[in-house]
């Protein structure tokens, strides 16, 4: 990673922390909750991203760097809040889908947010497959 991507990666990850920790707060604000692949304790992340059928979509701006998607990978298990309710699904990490393309089908702030603060190419495609979503 340039010297230039590395900043950046520091400047976004350190303003995201404080942002964060006001978004998890809100009831209305989507949130991917992991289990952490250390602590163990569960671990929420604002995010955006669209429902489409019983899957939840989402990209991450640091892709592999990106803490809930280390998380993931250890365990695939999470939840996702979408309009005020859980649901438990089943993670997985994309990397041959096209990250651009797939923000081109999510919230448009938020992909917008995801490409100006994405470092590089390192942009990541996660499905979320949810389980029982059934009258949502």
């Amino acid at each position: 990673m340039s010297s230039y991507a590395e900043k950046k990666y520091r400047a976004v990850t350190a303003f995201q922390r404080r942002l964060n920790s006001v978004l998890r707060r809100l009831p209305t604000q989507t949130l991917l909750e992991t289990t952490g692949r250390v602590s163990g304790l569960p671990r929420r992340t604002p995010v955006g991203g669209r429902l489409v059928g019983d899957s939840f979509w989402l990209v991450s701006e640091f892709g592999e760097r990106s803490q809930y998607v280390r998380n993931l990978r250890a365990d695939p298990r999470v939840r996702v809040r979408v309009r005020g309710r859980w649901h438990t699904g089943t993670a997985h990490v994309l990397p041959d889908d096209d990250p651009i393309a797939r923000l081109r089908r999510l919230p448009r702030f938020n992909s917008l947010a995801v490409r100006a603060m994405g470092v590089g190419t390192g942009l990541l495609t996660v499905r979320v497959d949810l389980e029982g979503r059934g009258g949502m």
